[in-house]
């Protein structure tokens, strides 16, 4: 019994069959696998119409690009564990550091509150008040004229109460006309860590992703 060519419908159909098996991401046994059957293909060949040499050639550079996209994939797989392990180092760099994201909240450390807000044009005259969790004015801070872009402040507590201290109300003018500030989240990172092959930052009052910050400061 004679055996026909192989065509290129038949190759990457028994090679998605080994790649569900448990070997199949090893290169060289994906290799294996299809020289045993081009042996046979070969032992078993008809006479009378034997491969030609264009059909060995097509089908040997099939299964070396099959190979050779195995062993990129591998190689990648290895390189983005590499990467999550450095990245997870880096960051352990941040624990400690404040940082800068979308929200409305201050940091406290010891005596002094630490805010940031976003101006979306320049200022002449820019004050922030510290609101409580009930929505009282705590104090009020005067930053003068002010870029725009974003900007940071200290408010000393002076005796209040940090658990008291929640979030900024900025007011902003420019020539008498208002200017509509953004105000943000001031946080300290705790910790980090992977999650899903990304790298998350615990903070006191959340989890951020690495691209959810805005600045450090």
């Amino acid at each position: 019994m004679f055996m026909t060519p192989l065509s290129a419908s038949q190759i990457e159909a028994y090679n998605a069959r080994g790649g569900a098996q448990a070997d199949a991401a090893d290169p060289k046994a994906a290799q294996e696998r299809f020289l045993k059957l081009f042996v046979a293909q070969l032992n078993n060949q008809d006479p009378l119409n034997p491969l030609d040499n264009a059909q060995m050639t097509s089908q040997m550079a099939q299964i070396n690009q099959v190979v050779g996209l195995q062993q990129v994939n591998e190689t990648l797989k290895k390189l983005a564990a590499q990467f999550n392990q450095v990245s997870t180092l880096q960051g352990t760099t941040l624990v400690g550091r404040d940082i800068v994201s979308e929200g409305n909240g201050l940091v406290v450390d010891g005596e002094v509150a630490r805010g940031a807000f976003s101006l979306p044009a320049a200022a002449d005259a820019v004050t922030v008040d510290i609101v409580g969790t009930a929505g009282e004015t705590l104090g009020t801070v005067s930053l003068g004229r002010r870029a725009a872009g974003l900007q940071t402040f200290e408010w000393p507590l002076g005796g209040v109460d940090p658990v008291r201290v929640a979030t900024i109300r900025v007011n902003a003018t420019s020539g008498g006309q208002a200017v509509a500030a953004q105000p943000l989240a001031v946080q300290r990172v705790q910790s980090v860590g992977l999650v899903d092959g990304a790298l998350r930052l615990r903070t006191d009052g959340s989890t951020l992703g690495y691209e959810q910050v805005l600045a450090f400061l």
